[in-house]
């Protein structure tokens, strides 16, 4: 090709008595705009049959290799530049060296813009057809493949310019074990980030507490090396990621129901309606609308405390959220209040009786 170049070159030179370098640089700027053109018609092409399709991964592809394609382009011409004139012949080898480890870089920026794309992509939900999507995780995995990426890449690269790789890795084995002791905190945070990537006790917006620590708040962030929790007094608390392996965690923003379960007491004097009052509450929370019937529903007189008939209700809420789940527990305990009141007996509360012996022997209360 560079031979059958020359000539075409050195044909047009003579035809129009010009020096055969300005028309080497000219054709090859005309070649290259041509091209550029050409390239962008094909990409405008393909893009709108891409977003014709009901697909998203051929959006991302196509995105991602426009660019690359665009500069791939422009270095194979300034190669071929500077194979052709020889006035470059000087600086031919470091030029030739260097374009070779820019081509070389093309794929994993290709590949870099690939992730990126399919990442946002997911972020969107476009590919799970309107399932939620953990963006965590989405972001985790792409961080994850773009540092593989460059640190496969990089390898290349200096195999590309004649540093030997494998004298690099040995050395790089010895000195790992030695920066593995020095920054071994740092580490097991960074692989404790990986564990909860991994498992996804929790993630970025979710209600999280330990029984263990005092912790608990919103997750606001994961990083390599701490999550930022912001607790419900609005302070951020900084928690290294190596905490997360040592201490039970809570998740309340996964429960599926909110649990009531409160004690009431009858006064002694309406013994009488506390069946009556048992059956009535239980009926309502059989058919309360914010009260989960599937689950378990008990109401159930439970012990003669000392001042009072004790009673118990047990049912979970349908809602999770905190603010809902208050207001229906309101609402129940004042029904139960109605129907202790609508049956003739009233809510006891601590008393006492204090029976007195008269002069004549008498009891009096």
């Amino acid at each position: 090709m560079e031979s059958q170049l020359t000539v075409a070159f050195a044909h047009v030179a003579n035809s129009l008595n010009l020096p055969w370098v300005w028309v080497a640089i000219g054709g090859l700027l005309l070649i290259a705009l041509v091209g550029q053109w050409v390239i962008g018609a094909v990409f405008n092409r393909l893009h709108r049959l891409a977003e014709q399709s009901k697909q998203q991964w051929d959006d991302a592809f196509v995105t991602a290799l426009a660019a690359p394609a665009k500069l791939a382009w422009w270095l194979l011409l300034v190669t071929l530049l500077f194979a052709l004139l020889p006035a470059l012949a000087s600086v031919r080898g470091i030029a030739l060296t260097t374009l070779h480890a820019s081509l070389v870089l093309l794929v994993p920026w290709f590949l870099h813009r690939l992730i990126a794309n399919v990442e946002e992509q997911v972020v969107l939900a476009k590919f799970s057809d309107g399932a939620s999507v953990d963006k965590a995780t989405v972001r985790s995995t792409a961080r994850l493949l773009r540092v593989a990426l460059w640190l496969i890449t990089a390898l290349m690269l200096l195999q590309t310019l004649g540093v030997s790789v494998s004298g690099l890795l040995a050395f790089g084995g010895i000195g790992g074990i030695a920066v593995g002791f020095a920054a071994k905190d740092l580490l097991a945070n960074f692989f404790g980030g990986i564990g909860i990537y991994m498992d996804r006790p929790f993630t970025i917006g979710d209600w999280v507490r330990s029984p263990d620590r005092a912790l608990e708040g919103t997750v606001e962030d994961i990083g390599w090396r701490v999550t930022r929790i912001r607790t419900f007094d609005k302070r951020p608390l900084y928690v290294p990621n190596s905490v997360f392996s040592q201490i039970v965690i809570e998740n309340p923003s996964r429960m599926l129901n909110r649990r009531i379960y409160e004690k009431f007491g009858l006064r002694y004097e309406d013994s009488r309606s506390l069946a009556p009052v048992v059956d009535a509450v239980r009926e309502m929370l059989q058919t309360h609308e914010a009260i989960d019937t599937d689950q378990t529903i008990i109401v159930n007189f439970e012990s003669f405390g000392g001042s009072s008939l004790d009673c118990f209700l047990y049912c979970h809420t349908r809602t999770t959220n905190w603010v809902e789940y208050h207001g229906v527990k309101q609402d129940v305990l004042l029904r139960v209040l109605e129907i202790v009141h609508a049956h003739g007996a009233d809510i006891a509360f601590p008393t006492r009786t204090l029976h007195m012996q008269g002069p004549d022997g008498s009891q009096g209360a």
